[in-house]
């Protein structure tokens, strides 16, 4: 079920001078929101800006019963909306339209779950790794950013039980390079295992993990980073190439028809 709340900041943490996470008190949306949804956002009234803005759940927040009672958004301050949220005080309250959107697929503990995030891409994975984790799954994750200090929360995938592959371009933190090197290692040396890929980050990151996984013959679902004016489907503002069966591109929304996609299902070039 979809709803709109006044949803209070409980707390807003800062990461680093551009990360921060924020804590929403927001039961209904916390309750109902399943791995790869996400929420839409207006931090301040006004103008600036006119829309919503999209943002994975990141963490479903519990009270000492295990009750849902809030939700956290993973940020990264680029922009007007993101700046807004980086500066959000607590008891502030934040219009949330959630959980929306198509989540992802949920494997259970014959297949080992490969998760590949790039930067804020990591958002997501929080829910999914805590789902699968209640399954059994056996997780990985290939974690990228530019720097050490685009890595966050490595220990919360730890208390998971996910076993960790980073990498970073300039070689502060784990492996030199893009997060795929290791990941294509790994798809080569997989053996009889089966695995799925999980991935969220860049488009060109997602087109190289699309292009792996075909290479490779294994499933993988894959989280569109697309502008959204609505979310609900109204504004076509985020339409996707998928293959038709006429061998002509479909375009359809991804705030309905995704963010999550078969990535074979999409056209990339």
């Amino acid at each position: 079920m979809v709803v709109d709340v006044g949803a209070p900041v409980l707390y807003n943490r800062r990461l680093s001078p551009h990360y921060n996470v924020i804590a929403l008190a927001a039961p209904a949306i916390a309750a109902a929101a399943e791995p790869g949804q996400f929420v839409m956002v207006k931090p301040a009234p006004g103008l600036e800006p006119l829309l919503r803005r999209p943002f994975s759940v990141f963490e479903v927040l519990r009270d000492s019963d295990g009750t849902p009672t809030a939700i956290t958004l993973l940020n990264k301050r680029v922009g007007i909306t993101t700046a807004q949220l980086f500066d959000a005080v607590e008891g502030q309250r934040i219009p949330c339209l959630g959980p929306l959107g198509r989540p992802f697929s949920l494997v259970d503990a014959s297949t080992e779950a490969w998760m590949v995030a790039g930067g804020v891409g990591l958002a997501p994975f929080a829910t999914l790794a805590t789902a699968l984790a209640a399954r059994g799954v056996p997780i990985t994750l290939f974690y990228g950013g530019r720097s050490a200090d685009d890595l966050f929360f490595i220990e919360l995938f730890e208390s998971a039980g996910a076993q960790l592959v980073l990498t970073t371009e300039d070689g502060s933190r784990g492996e030199h390079g893009r997060v795929t090197a290791p990941l294509d290692r790994a798809l080569a040396g997989r053996g009889a295992r089966s695995v799925a890929l999980f991935a969220c980050g860049p488009e060109p990151m997602l087109a190289a993990v699309a292009r792996l996984a075909a290479h490779h013959s294994v499933s993988c679902e894959v989280s569109v980073e697309r502008v959204m004016g609505c979310g609900l489907g109204g504004c076509y503002s985020c339409v996707v190439p998928l293959r038709g069966n006429d061998g002509h591109p479909h375009f359809v929304r991804s705030c309905v028809n995704g963010p999550v996609f078969d990535a074979a299902a999409l056209i990339w070039d």
